[in-house]
């Protein structure tokens, strides 16, 4: 898979607590266009698939599960889920891939991010890279 720097949501974030994504992705605000009575809507989710990958990259200890969330908001601190996976701790080893396969309908606020919500006893250890990719690997065992 290839990561852009500008649609990546955590570079190897550690995730020792609930926590969103390092970074949120600023989709900007919406004009209105000449003779509009509102602003136009927009939603990234739809048409051709954007993919995203989560991928371990330190394993995890201590947590019963982790969810990660694909989140929109009007502020940087999100709140709308659009979708989520949930993932035990015996998956969770580096170089496992997460696939969430791609962008889902509903992106039509101005940021976008990652949530990840620790289950059980907080970790001590376990780091997270994601982000929105050219296109994901299909062939990597246990992918």
């Amino acid at each position: 898979m290839i990561f852009s720097q500008q649609q990546i949501f955590s570079d190897a974030q550690a995730i020792v607590a609930t926590a969103i994504s390092t970074n949120v992705i600023d989709l900007g605000v919406r004009g209105t266009p000449y003779g509009a009575a509102a602003p136009i809507t927009g939603d990234k989710g739809k048409g051709t698939k954007i993919p995203l990958l989560a991928q371990v990259t330190e394993d995890f200890d201590n947590l019963t599960t982790l969810e990660i969330a694909i989140e929109v908001g009007p502020t940087t601190a999100l709140g709308t889920v659009l979708s989520s996976q949930i993932v035990a701790l015996a998956d969770l080893i580096a170089g496992k891939q997460i696939a969430l396969d791609c962008l889902p309908n509903g992106v039509d606020q101005r940021y976008l991010g990652m949530r990840y919500t620790v289950v059980g006893t907080a970790p001590s250890a376990g780091k997270i890279t994601a982000g929105i990719t050219m296109g994901n690997q299909t062939n990597v065992t246990g992918a």
